[in-house]
């Protein structure tokens, strides 16, 4: 049985706009592509019709009734338009592509961790603007991407095997890398162990760098890049080669700094 309310607030259009949506509203599961599409429509400025469908069996009759796989549907003035991402699309907004690669992921991680040593920074110097702050967001970004990583380490290591060098030639160096990148943004965060942080950091850093260059930039492949965890679609190239940089300066900076 479907529940139907309809939406009381205004909206200056609403008279010329009207909407119906049918969506999941069930006591264990509240559809949230309904709930987005609902919100869409309302900040769109249009009267929504808003039917629920709360049971599995009026899901399946409402489907076999409109010939749909999937819900929600959303009619706008009697015209099917489809689920969400149609209604995006009937609106002039873009749909992402769930494979498309971007940079985003890493924007935000580098954005991030760079806000996060000027916050240190300020705490401990009462400024943000210090060279601890740099060594600080290396580090901080070694560890949050060492983190991505081990979110499921058989992913990132099936990735990562197709383009390190080391790898490719002992297996379980895949798996050892985001431990040993984690341990060494630890070290360097804390200015302890130099010792072991140092090495460690040169290592990786150094065949990592060699490897993404020769992959990308030697025999042209185009490949996905692990830097980020095994489910990223960011492309292989500049960015990993930035990270293993990074990791390779803030190794010989610790050299000669400390």
């Amino acid at each position: 049985m479907t529940q139907t309310t309809i939406s009381t607030q205004t909206y200056p259009e609403a008279k010329s706009k009207t909407a119906t949506i049918y969506r999941m509203v069930m006591p264990n599961h509240i559809c949230p592509y309904g709930l987005k599409a609902l919100d869409l429509l309302k900040r769109k400025g249009f009267a929504v019709e808003d039917h629920w469908l709360t049971t599995r069996e009026d899901t399946d009759a409402f489907k076999t009734k409109h010939n749909v796989q999937t819900t929600p549907q959303i009619f706008i003035c009697g015209e099917r338009i489809g689920g969400h991402d149609n209604l995006r699309r009937y609106l002039g907004f873009k749909v992402a592509d769930p494979k498309a690669t971007t940079y985003q992921p890493v924007i935000a991680l580098f954005a991030l961790t760079a806000l996060m040593a000027l916050a240190v920074s300020f705490a401990v110097y009462e400024t943000p603007f210090t060279i601890r702050a740099g060594e600080w967001f290396i580090a901080f970004s070694m560890c949050i991407l060492a983190m991505l990583k081990l979110q499921n380490v058989d992913k990132f290591a099936t990735m990562f095997l197709n383009y390190d060098l080391l790898a490719k030639r002992w297996v379980p160096y895949s798996r050892i890398y985001p431990f040993a990148e984690g341990l060494a943004g630890v070290l360097m965060a804390a200015g302890a162990l130099n010792w072991l942080s140092i090495p460690v950091a040169l290592f990786i850093g150094a065949i990592g760098a060699v490897s993404v260059f020769k992959a990308v930039y030697i025999d042209k492949r185009e490949l996905k890049c692990a830097c980020v965890g095994g489910d990223s679609n960011v492309p292989l190239g500049f960015v990993s080669l930035t990270e293993n940089v990074m990791m390779v300066a803030m190794a010989m900076w610790m050299i000669f700094a400390h």
